[in-house]
């Protein structure tokens, strides 16, 4: 069963705090709220979508490329690790 199967409750509820975001965005611009705080709703949104990529990105290396289980030649909890960190870096 895929990770986005199992983790679904949790993904959608980060979706959801997103979407409240990007709507927050948009009544700031229709408010006519200064830069600094359009900005800041969008950096915080940016974030928001990034962090959930990162999730899904690890949960998929985890799952699906490196559990020896079902893939006996699959990178070792070290390489692993290394290769997750260089993700949590390019994504945050």
């Amino acid at each position: 069963m895929s990770h986005t199967i199992t983790g679904k409750r949790d993904l959608v509820a980060r979706v959801r705090r997103i979407r409240g975001q990007v709507e927050g965005i948009e009544r700031a611009l229709e408010g006519e709220a200064g830069c600094s705080q359009v900005l800041h709703l969008i950096a915080g949104a940016r974030g928001a979508i990034t962090g959930l990529m990162a999730e899904v990105v690890e949960d998929h290396v985890r799952t699906h490329l490196v559990d020896t289980d079902k893939h006996p030649g699959a990178l070792n909890l070290q390489a692993t690790e290394q290769l997750l960190a260089v993700v949590r870096t390019y994504l945050r």
